[in-house]
């Protein structure tokens, strides 16, 4: 669609190049006049948006309907009929985590069930555990003191008065000894000998840690709502760290297989992502129905959700990568192994670096 008069001059305005045609053949500017009227500006951007809306129609048809097809597609250079993988991923992960941290996370109030009164056997614990702690501290006033509001039934005793009673004494440390504070700390290094004092990176960590247990003892709900936030908020990084490393081990699966490179798993591993960010979108959505409505057969649609995108990993690698049907299977079965200890390393390593960072 023309969105301008084309210029009598064959002077490409952006690059320079001299134009044949309508369109520069080297940065593909249109050569039309640089002022345009406002009802062009407008039909210039509803032509852009239904231009991308049917691409991106078409494009998430053939993701679905068929896989693996736009990945073979794109290494034969067919690609102007399809919106291109990148923006693609770009568009559907972040309309996703829009809608996750919108509408699909739970809203649920973890200090109203941390307030809930302890059941009479939880109670028991409770009691034989602050009995426990008296033993080894007998002049603890504070500790007899929940001793006997606990044996009390009249007496609120709540799951996070357990919790905490549990977490007291409580500390990460990498040498085996719970420091109070930094000043401790450092007295401590200062009185070693110059040889057995902690180096610069150590300091870094056991200084943090120190400021953490201060902390989580200080304030534990709190610190723990903190760090849930933090990792939940770097989940699209994640994901997005996690693509590469993806598409290393379908490298090293299909190692053989000279004819495909790097950028080519590259490519089936973002198509292969759009499609399970669509899939949590649906997954999500049938999950928020069943809330809602407590119908239990929407547990049975999650359930073939699920086992619909496995079935969807397998036929993509099959219709990709060309090999037979058992090879394709025992390939699957091991990406699928890998690919869980890789995501569950990757969280363990963000809720790490949450939270030391919070």
């Amino acid at each position: 669609m023309a969105h301008g008069h084309e210029r009598k001059e064959k002077k490409c305005l952006n690059c320079g190049a001299t134009v044949y045609g309508r369109y520069c053949h080297v940065c593909g500017q249109e050569n039309i006049e640089p002022k345009e009227t406002f009802w062009n500006m407008v039909l210039h951007f509803f032509a852009d948006i239904t231009h991308f809306d049917s691409k991106f129609f078409k494009t998430v048809k053939y993701l679905i309907v068929r896989p693996g097809f736009l990945s073979k597609e794109y290494l034969k250079g067919r690609r102007a009929s399809y919106l291109h993988p990148v923006r693609m991923y770009v568009f559907t992960s972040a309309f996703f985590f829009l809608l996750f941290f919108s509408f699909f996370r739970s809203k649920h109030d973890p200090a109203a069930a941390l307030n809930t009164p302890l059941p009479m056997e939880d109670r028991k614990e409770y009691i034989e555990l602050l009995e426990k702690k008296l033993s080894a501290d007998s002049s603890n006033t504070d500790l007899k003191n929940k001793l006997l509001c606990a044996k009390d039934t009249a007496c609120l005793v709540t799951v996070k008065d357990l919790l905490n009673l549990e977490s007291e004494g409580f500390s990460i440390s990498f040498d085996n000894r719970d420091y109070t504070s930094l000043h401790e700390y450092d007295s401590v290094q200062k009185s070693l000998p110059a040889t057995q004092r902690d180096g610069w990176f150590m300091k870094k960590v056991n200084r943090k840690l120190i400021e953490m247990n201060a902390k989580f003892r200080n304030n534990r709900d709190e610190t723990v709502k903190e760090i849930k936030e933090s990792v939940l908020h770097r989940l699209p990084y994640m994901f997005f760290i996690s693509l590469p490393l993806f598409a290393l081990l379908l490298k090293l699966l299909y190692i053989r297989r000279k004819q495909f490179y790097f950028i080519d798993h590259g490519i089936f591993t973002i198509h292969f992502y759009i499609f399970s960010f669509l899939v949590m979108i649906a997954f999500f959505t049938v999950d928020k129905l069943e809330a809602a409505l407590g119908w239990r057969l929407f547990s049975w649609f999650e359930f073939l959700i699920f086992i619909g995108s496995l079935f969807y990993l397998y036929k993509a690698m099959r219709n990709f990568y060309g090999q037979r049907r058992f090879k394709t299977f025992v390939k699957f079965l091991i990406i699928g192994f890998v690919s869980v200890i890789m995501l569950s390393v990757l969280f363990v390593l963000f809720l790490i670096f949450s939270a030391v960072t919070i």
